[in-house]
């Protein structure tokens, strides 16, 4: 029982007194958690505060990371990866300011972050009485369908007329619960300093996801608005953002023991899933993800090898692919080692000998494990189609640039010929009005080896198809052509104009006659592919509907038994997580402390990437010069430090924040051991891992001699 008991904790989150800092809490919630128990000083009620300035506005959107305003003139703290992009993307022209960093003297230095969109909350209201009628639908698929377009009603009518107007709607716990976000939108991001990679990106891929660390992740960036205030595309008439609320910049820094808190955008968590999911990905999504990325991984290696500009092309792909494939990695080795189906099966066996003590329960919740695992049976029935497919659909496109247009333009001209009634009801003009507008950011990192090779690979993956799912399409373009695939993509890339990305926007205002009429390769390939690409949608989204009803019942369940205080996963929206920082043991008899130092930065130090500590940095800590950003008691410079927030991918960039609600970090990372932590969370061994504000300060005062920030900041 006493095992049981503990399992019970780590996997429900009861009471916030149970669980500590477990949790990825609604800003609807944190009144409940009575923090002011455990010494903040911050009137938590201020953190949301409908239609006044207020903390929730200081913590800004980037979408995939988090990022702190820090100034009233739009000056932003986020991380050194966050702002990665930019930086690739910069240094694409020639100049490479991945290896050498950036600093602008002056505003009129800062240079443009192509494809960076800065979104600040405006309202969050709960909406879920207006999917009531959603509710009624007893069909799933036919509910999932009538959710989708009444999400696409609500946000529409919100951004209608309104270009800087963003309108998400989350769905909490699986449709339980509907909370509307509304965004002002930004398109104008500039990058004002980001360190050299020996800071930014010390340790490299060999340190990425591992405590110690001694990385410098962080960057600054400033949003820009036309002089009105309202959001608008790059232009040299902009002007700095007029921030309503901004963080001070702590002094005093952390200790031991001292509590934090977190705002930001988490991304996916999966905390109510059966053992069948966690079996699911064990056995195959890791591995075969782990598998792929490595080989794409290696090609780009060699591509980089071309040139520096080629470098930069491919380098956002790799250090994409590379941070998801130890994730995976980590999760294998994690679950693994803790037996982590079993655990998920144990905690399932004391549900039911819960549900069957009382009949009523029984009979509504008492199959749904059985059918979730019934359901991924199923599915596993079309696991090579759906592999191939999921791949090219994600957003790291894994069959190149160019063809991964095709696709998406054919895709919107055959929805614009249909009865709005009749159209994917995840299609939007609005969202594909933006796509055009963001497709030259892409290009950005276009390279055409690259890309080819990308395509290559795919196509070839796909010809591997069992019978039953071969792609009728594929296998009559190489029938008419007569040519291998590798011949096949050979000519089309020279044939093709889908190279120059004023004619990749140009397919998105024709219709289906018209793109047919271009005799385009790629745009024929994405033709003979739509109808089984089609299918494919549809019958994944009738499994995801199924699913998701399924998983609704399942939580439904877990209220029944537990009662209702429980936070929903993860799901791209604001959410507060809090934690102290402590170190933790990663095994047995060895302890690892909560902070590391410039010492340990340059104990590390080979002269070599990633473990080339810059000379500044040498030098000032031969001469300790540290000025007022050493650690009380350490004679040093703390360069990072780990905590008890739960966080997961997305919060990359939250500011990390003491009781008084100062800026005292920059959150960056996870610890290995704890790769599961989106599975579940252990308050023994998961850690966040941040970037110390003394060396952020420190690294822009001594190293770069930033003062025009530090004065900015009110710290000169």
């Amino acid at each position: 029982m006493k095992k049981i008991f503990i399992t019970l904790i780590i996997m429900l989150c009861v009471s916030p007194f149970v669980f500590g800092e477990e949790g990825m809490w609604l800003l609807s919630q944190v009144k409940n958690l009575e923090l002011e128990k455990k010494g903040f000083e911050i009137n938590l009620a201020d953190i949301y505060i409908p239609g006044k300035p207020c903390l929730a506005q200081a913590i800004v959107n980037l979408g995939g990371g988090t990022s702190g305003l820090v100034s009233p003139n739009g000056l932003m703290l986020t991380n050194h990866h966050v702002a990665f992009g930019a930086v690739q993307r910069a240094s694409t022209q020639g100049t490479d300011y991945i290896t050498n960093g950036f600093l602008a003297q002056t505003l009129a230095d800062e240079i443009e972050a192509p494809g960076y969109s800065a979104r600040i909350l405006e309202e969050i209201k709960e909406i879920t009485p207006e999917f009531s009628r959603c509710e009624k639908i007893t069909d799933p698929i036919e509910r999932e369908k009538a959710v989708d377009l009444k999400i696409k009603e609500i946000t529409e009518k919100i951004e209608k007329g309104k270009k800087d107007v963003s309108a998400e709607v989350g769905k909490m716990h699986n449709g339980k619960q509907y909370i509307l976000f509304v965004y002002k939108r930004y398109d104008d991001v500039r990058v004002v300093y980001v360190p050299p990679a020996a800071v930014g990106n010390y340790g490299g891929e060999i340190d990425n996801w591992m405590w110690p660390r001694h990385t410098g992740d962080f960057s600054f960036m400033r949003i820009y608005t036309a002089p009105d205030g309202t959001g608008r595309a790059f232009d040299k008439g902009n002007v700095p953002y007029k921030s309503k609320f901004w963080l001070k910049i702590a002094l005093d820094g952390l200790k031991n023991g001292d509590q934090t808190f977190v705002l930001g955008y988490p991304g996916r968590t999966t905390r109510y899933r059966t053992s069948s999911d966690v079996a699911d990905s064990l056995d195959h999504g890791y591995p075969l993800r782990i598998k792929y990325y490595k080989e794409v991984i290696d090609m780009m290696e060699e591509f980089g090898k071309d040139s520096q500009v080629a470098d930069a092309k491919v380098a956002g792909m790799k250090k994409g692919l590379n941070n998801s494939m130890k994730n995976y990695q980590g999760n294998v080795d994690g679950m693994t080692r803790t037996h982590f189906v079993q655990q998920k099966i144990d905690f399932e066996n004391e549900f039911m000998t819960f549900l069957k003590k009382d009949e009523k329960l029984y009979k509504k919740y008492g199959t749904v494990l059985a059918k979730i695992k019934e359901q991924y049976a199923s599915m596993a029935k079309y696991q090579p189609l759906s592999d191939v497919f999921r791949f090219v659909l994600s957003r790291m496109a894994l069959n190149g640039t160019v063809f991964s247009t095709a696709q998406r333009a054919y895709y919107t001209a055959v929805q614009r010929s249909k009865p709005v009634k009749l159209q994917d009801p995840k299609f939007s003009e609005k969202d594909t009005i933006r796509a055009v507008e963001r497709l030259q950011f892409g290009y950005m990192s276009f390279y055409e080896p690259a890309d080819k090779a990308l395509l290559k690979k795919w196509l070839k993956w796909a010809d591997q198809l069992p019978a039953e799912f071969r792609l009728k399409g594929l296998d009559e373009v190489l029938k008419t052509s007569g040519k291998t695939i590798d011949q096949w993509v050979d000519d089309a890339y020279k044939k093709s104009k889908l190279n120059d990305v004023a004619f990749a926007k140009s397919l998105y205002n024709k219709n289906v006659k018209e793109l047919d009429a271009l005799d385009d390769p790629f745009i024929d390939l994405a033709k003979r592919l739509y109808p089984v690409e089609d299918a494919f949608r549809e019958k994944d989204r009738e499994d995801t509907a199924v699913m998701e009803e399924l998983r609704k019942k399942y939580i439904d369940a877990l209220y029944a038994w537990k009662g209702a205080n429980l936070y929903p996963d993860a799901n791209g929206t604001i959410r507060f997580s809090y934690g102290a920082v402590e170190g933790y043991s990663p095994r047995d008899a060895v302890y690892f402390e909560p902070f590391t130092t410039i010492k340990g930065m340059l104990e590390k130090d080979t002269g070599q990437e990633p473990f080339n500590a810059p000379e500044g940095i040498k030098e000032l800590y031969a001469k300790k010069d540290f000025g007022r950003w050493t650690h009380p008691g350490m004679n040093d410079v703390t360069v990072a430090f780990t905590h008890k927030v739960d966080s997961t991918g997305g919060n990359s960039g939250s500011p990390v924040l003491n009781t008084k609600g100062e800026m005292v970090g920059i959150l960056f990372d996870g610890n290995y051991e704890a790769m599961t932590c989106d599975w579940q969370y252990d308050s023994a061994i998961q850690r966040t891992i941040s970037v110390d504000i003394r060396f952020v300060m420190f690294v822009t005062e001594k190293l770069a001699k930033a003062h025009g920030i530090l004065k900015e900041l009110a710290l000169e």
